[in-house]
C-alpha cells in the first residue's frame, strides 16, 4: 500500500487493486475506502456494482476467461467472492465457486504475474470451541461453508509456496455486519425493532463482531505486508454476551429493555420447523435451526497478530453498532 501511494505522491500510475466480489457488503466498502486513498481499483463481480459502475467488469471466479482479462495488469488481487450463506443449493455450489473459484484465481495470478493475494477466509474453519481461538487453534469446521473455506486456503497456500517472492494474506473474519448487511446481526436489529422479538437461550454466551468498516481498512492495511504467507483473524473487541448486545439493540432503538425468554430447546424445535416450511415453499425464513444454534453458541476469537501488524481499527465495537443502528433504524426508531 505505501508502494501504491508513494507511486500515485510522484505521478506514477500504479497498478490496479483488483477486488473480486467487489460489487457486495465489503467489497464495497473497500474500494470506497481505496479510492479515497487514491489507489486505483478495478471491480470483478458476477453482480454489476451499484456503487462503482465505473470500475466494475463482469467476472466469475469459477470462468478462467473472464478472470485473465480483470486480472491483466493488477498489482494485487483481493478475493472476497464467496458462496456463504446457510441455505445454498445445490451444495455443490460451495465448492465450485469456493475451492474450484481458489484455483481459477491463482491461476490467473500466475498467467498475469500478480504476486500478491488476499484472501477472506473464515473462521468457520475452526468450528465451535469453548475458548477464544486464535490462528493457531484447531481447524475443524463444522458445515460445508467452513470446509470449503479451508479447501481454497490450502489452494492459496500452495500458489504461495510456487515463489517465496509472493506475498499471501489469509484473512478470517468473524461475524461481519454494518450499514447495507443483511445477515444474522441485521435480522437480530430488525425483529427487535418490530418489537416482537424473543431471546432465545439464556443470553449469556458471547460473541466476537467485526463491523465493516473496520474489516476494510484491515483489508486495505493487509495491501502493505511484504513476500511470505501471513493468516489474521480479524474480530472488534471486546466481545459482548448476546443478552448484553440484544440491550445495546433496544437502547439505541428506543425500545424497552426488558426481555422475554425461550428456552433453546423449543428454539431450535421452531427453527426446524421454518426449515420444513421453507423446503416445502421454497421461500426463506429469518428463523432456522442453523441460525438459532449460531444465535445461542459462544463464538469466541482471538486476534491478538492484526494489532501486533500495526493495525488500529477506526471505530470501537459499539461504535459500528450505533453506526449500523442509526443507518437503518433512525428514521423508524420511533414507530411501534
Amino acid at each position: 500500500m505505501d508502494a501504491i501511494r508513494s507511486a500515485s505522491a510522484a505521478g506514477i500510475q500504479p497498478a490496479p487493486v483488483l477486488i473480486l466480489g467487489g460489487s457486495g457488503f465489503i467489497g464495497t466498502r473497500l474500494t470506497a475506502l481505496l479510492t479515497a486513498q487514491r489507489v486505483p481499483v478495478r471491480i470483478g463481480d458476477l453482480r454489476r456494482s451499484e456503487a462503482f459502475p465505473e470500475f466494475w467488469a463482469a467476472c466469475d471466479v469459477r470462468r478462467q476467461e473472464t478472470l485473465s482479462e480483470a486480472a491483466r495488469g493488477a498489482g494485487a488481487l483481493v478475493n472476497l467472492a464467496a458462496e456463504h450463506r446457510d441455505n445454498v443449493r445445490p451444495l455443490s455450489r460451495y465448492r465450485e465457486t469456493n475451492v474450484d473459484g481458489a484455483t481459477q484465481v491463482c491461476l490467473a495470478a500466475r498467467n498475469a504475474g500478480v504476486n500478491k493475494i488476499v484472501f477472506t477466509s473464515s473462521v468457520a474453519v475452526y468450528g465451535f470451541h469453548p475458548y477464544p481461538v486464535n490462528e493457531n487453534g484447531p481447524l475443524e469446521p463444522y458445515n460445508i461453508y467452513g470446509k470449503t473455506k479451508l479447501a481454497a486456503e490450502s489452494v492459496y497456500r500452495a500458489w504461495a509456496e510456487e515463489d517465496p517472492s509472493r506475498t499471501l494474506v489469509i484473512v478470517r473474519p468473524s461475524v461481519v455486519f454494518g450499514e447495507g448487511n443483511r445477515g444474522n446481526v441485521f435480522t437480530l436489529m430488525r425483529q427487535i425493532a418490530s418489537g416482537y422479538f424473543l431471546m432465545a437461550g439464556s443470553g449469556k454466551n458471547l460473541k466476537s463482531m467485526a463491523y465493516v468498516g473496520n474489516v476494510a481498512a484491515f483489508l486495505a492495511h493487509t495491501l502493505a505486508l511484504g513476500a511470505g504467507v501471513h493468516v489474521f483473524n480479524y474480530v472488534d473487541g471486546p466481545d459482548i454476551c448476546t443478552g448484553e448486545l440484544v440491550k445495546f439493540i433496544r437502547s439505541s432503538l428506543g425500545k424497552p429493555v426488558k426481555t422475554a425468554r425461550i428456552p433453546l430447546p423449543v428454539a431450535l424445535a421452531a427453527g426446524h420447523l421454518m426449515d420444513a416450511a421453507a423446503r416445502l415453499s421454497g421461500r426463506r425464513f429469518p428463523i432456522s435451526a442453523v441460525r438459532v444454534s449460531k444465535f445461542c453458541a459462544s463464538t469466541q476469537f482471538a486476534a491478538e497478530l492484526a494489532g501486533q501488524s500495526g493495525f488500529s481499527p477506526p471505530y470501537s465495537l459499539r461504535e459500528g453498532l450505533e453506526r449500523t443502528i442509526q443507518f437503518e433504524f433512525a428514521a423508524r426508531s420511533m414507530q411501534p
